[in-house]
């Protein structure tokens, strides 16, 4: 198993020199998804409608492939390390480490996979038109709707979908404090995940497919509930990791010891906290842009400052 790989989970290969894993629940949403779609060319062709369903969830996870792939190069062009790409029951995950550094920055890495998808959706369309009447258009007609679906639901204003994290930097940026812009779109999450099961409850029919319609929506809320209850857990402590500033917690004027790691004084937040993981010390030398010493920060005293900051 490499280093990003994550337990239950299949490495399938490397994109863009990312490691793309599966979860073994993607197989079970790519089955119900042909049984779901399958009827739809039941009537209207020789092939199997079965083999046709196969091909449009293929080309649906692909797309949703490429909509994860738009966010790793967007974080790549901030400079921020991307580990991996998984896709699962309800789509993909692209994990980065760390939190974005300004409301801009987490903008552009959360729209840009909306915006690949509605890409998707113009190219699939342009294409079905070019096909004529055929089958062939049919599926390819189908995909480019899937992926205009798929930009549109991510781009609702709640967390965990991109539309929360544009959402979030939009109030991050107006009000100057993150922990705000996370709290309100991760209600508007969860606001969304009940709106998802009533919308199935209200709309459901006497259909052979009402069933697994119904099961695809308590999947979808469920994924959202629990992302956006994951989201309002972290976000104190995601700002009060934000107040963690070296120059505020180090010693100014102190010798640090012989052989202590140097870090910048101006490190803060989450920047902090990874210099200090690369070079684990009880003590480091806080250094200037010039290369001089400013002092000496402490790991208990970066503790102390967090601990106190829950208080």
């Amino acid at each position: 198993m490499s280093s990003s790989q994550r337990p239950g989970t299949w490495r399938i290969g490397r994109v863009v020199g990312v490691d793309v894993l599966i979860k073994p629940s993607l197989l079970l949403m790519g089955v119900a998804l042909v049984v779901l779609f399958a009827p739809r060319w039941e009537d209207r062709s020789d092939t199997s409608p079965y083999l046709l369903a196969t091909v449009f969830v293929v080309a649906l996870y692909v797309s949703v492939l490429v909509h994860e792939i738009a966010h790793v190069l967007a974080a790549r062009a901030y400079r921020m390390r991307v580990d991996s790409v998984t896709l699962h029951l309800l789509g993909g995950e692209t994990v980065i480490e760390g939190e974005s550094r300004t409301p801009v920055q987490e903008l552009v890495t959360s729209i840009v996979g909306p915006l690949a998808s509605l890409a998707i959706a113009a190219g699939a369309f342009a294409a079905s038109d070019a096909m004529g009447f055929n089958i062939a258009s049919d599926v390819v007609w189908s995909i480019a709707w899937v992926n205009l679906l798929v930009a549109g639901f991510n781009m609702l204003p709640g967390l965990p979908l991109d539309g929360g994290r544009v959402f979030r930097a939009l109030v991050w940026q107006v009000t100057g404090r993150e922990e705000t812009g996370v709290r309100i779109a991760a209600w508007i999450g969860r606001a969304t995940a009940v709106a998802v099961l009533v919308v199935a409850l209200l709309t459901r029919g006497d259909t052979r497919d009402t069933t697994i319609n119904l099961l695809i929506a308590a999947f979808v809320a469920w994924f959202l509930w629990e992302g956006a209850s994951d989201a309002l857990r972290n976000a104190g402590r995601t700002a009060r990791i934000n107040l963690l500033v070296a120059r505020d917690i180090g010693f100014p004027g102190a010798t640090p010891p012989p052989g202590a790691p140097t870090l910048s004084v101006d490190l803060r937040g989450s920047d902090l906290l990874r210099a200090m993981a690369a070079h684990p010390a009880e003590a480091y030398a806080l250094t200037r842009p010039d290369g001089s010493v400013f002092g000496v920060l402490t790991s208990r005293a970066v503790d102390d400052a967090y601990r106190a900051s829950r208080r």
